[in-house]
């Protein structure tokens, strides 16, 4: 798929494109933080958070590397 953009419109993508990844991020930290929390409380082996956070983490770097070409284009 490829999308066409005027110049007068790359900026206000960029900055798009960087609100949603730190939302993102921000949320990820939440799950992650929140996971290990209610894991802990109900005292469940907190090792199993491990894996939501790999997979957690594979999403995040998957997205970075998307924004990241974006970036070296424009």
């Amino acid at each position: 798929m490829v999308m066409v953009f005027g110049a007068d419109k790359l900026p206000e993508i960029a900055r798009g494109l960087g609100k949603g990844m730190r939302t993102l991020k921000d949320a990820t930290n939440d799950i992650k933080h929140e996971i290990t929390k209610s894991a802990e409380n109900h005292g469940i082996d907190t090792s199993v958070t491990n894996d939501v956070k790999k997979e957690l983490d594979k999403v995040k770097d998957d997205l970075e590397d998307f924004t990241g070409s974006i970036k070296r284009k424009f």
